[in-house]
């Protein structure tokens, strides 16, 4: 059986881990050889530059180290990301359980409540929809202890440490005022963003025949694009700064700018606010991938209807029967749990991004 290590930073021990582990955690640069180490079966402390193997390694000629100087990492965050989800992929899992349940009920009542006749009163309808709201709120209550949860069990799983899901709801638990209060304000912030942008298209179709009104929409159209992405860069780190930092709201909203905009000494490649973008855009188009997948049938039944209905009237008819009669949808059902299952590699490798950034070794092994 190989040596498995224990670490002690700051009176904190981690681990044990073998030495594969300690090697990643070398290579993201959350060890040092100055930093406390000793076997799992002694008591006996010493560095952890005396670990065979570790920080000694052959020295590189000058050429071949230049070359790794400059060379890009490629799929390092991508790599520790899967691994993470797969050490925890039953804690990830329960706690996607949290946000899919709710979810799935309100579709299946929502579902059921179509197909209900809709003459006069009726009380299972009525019934349907006060369970429907039921689900949506419950799915709002449980929402910031999801996140919550996420970046507890990756810190933990990233330090080389189990926890169990009691315990991480526990601990998550703790975090729903904050976490709630944030959720407010960020998603509220893009929420009037998205109406500021709605109504610039309005003005927009308004203006079709006054020219002169064409110049101020597009400043009010630049104007939201760069609120859009100012509140984007300053708000993608504020779960982990909240959860794994402990800060308070106000903390968590300037400590997330601060990590955005951190690293500019570093290649643009190697920055938080890119790398996180990038992240992002991944996971926006492997939904949006998903979301066309299941509604391409009613897409193109609806581009058939737009070039075979000749009537405005009758077209406008046919597509909103169309968009009132969904029914039940296997395919966007499925889909839709798979992307669910798969949602914590997002918040995963945000959590990871956050380990990398530029703020401190002992903030670094914070398990939350």
């Amino acid at each position: 059986m190989p040596d498995r290590w224990i670490i002690r930073v700051a009176g904190k021990e981690y681990g044990p881990v073998d030495l594969e582990v300690l090697r990643e955690w070398k290579q993201e640069g959350r060890l040092l050889s100055a930093n406390e180490a000793r076997l799992e079966s002694e008591s006996q402390w010493s560095s952890v530059g005396a670990i065979p193997g570790l920080f000694q390694s052959v020295p590189l000629a000058p050429a071949q180290s230049k070359a790794k100087e400059f060379e890009p990492p490629r799929g390092k965050l991508f790599r520790r990301t899967f691994q993470i989800y797969g050490r925890g992929f039953f804690q990830f899992l329960a706690l996607s359980g949290l946000i899919i349940v709710p979810s799935l009920c309100g579709q299946l009542v929502s579902v059921f409540a179509e197909r209900l006749p809709s003459n006069g009163a009726n009380f299972l309808g009525f019934f349907s929809a006060l369970v429907a709201f039921f689900m949506t709120v419950v799915l709002m209550v449980l929402w910031p202890v999801y996140l919550a949860g996420l970046q507890i069990v990756t810190g933990e799983l990233a330090a080389g440490r189990q926890i169990g899901l009691g315990a991480t709801l526990n601990r998550a638990a703790k975090f729903w005022p904050r976490v709630a209060i944030l959720c407010a304000i960020v998603y509220g912030v893009f929420f009037l963003l998205l109406v500021f942008a709605f109504a610039i298209g309005l003005m927009a179709a308004g203006a079709a025949g006054a020219p002169f009104l064409i110049f101020p929409i597009l400043i009010l159209l630049a104007l939201q694009v760069w609120l859009f992405g100012r509140w984007f860069i300053n708000v993608l780190f504020w779960q982990q700064a909240a959860v794994l930092n402990n800060a308070t709201v106000p903390e968590a909203l300037r400590q997330s700018k601060e990590i955005a905009r951190s690293g500019r000494e570093l290649p643009w490649y190697k920055r938080p606010l890119w790398r996180g973008a990038l992240i992002v855009s991944i996971w926006f188009a492997f939904s949006a991938t998903f979301e066309l997948w299941s509604s391409w049938p009613a897409i193109h039944h609806s581009f058939e209807l737009l070039m075979t209905t000749p009537d405005p009237q009758s077209l406008l008819t046919a597509m909103t029967a169309e968009s009132t009669s969904t029914g039940f949808d296997l395919l966007r059902l499925c889909l839709g749990l798979l992307q669910s299952i798969l949602r914590p590699l997002l918040g995963i490798a945000f959590v990871l991004l956050y380990f990398d950034a530029p703020q401190g070794e002992a903030r670094r092994f914070n398990g939350g």
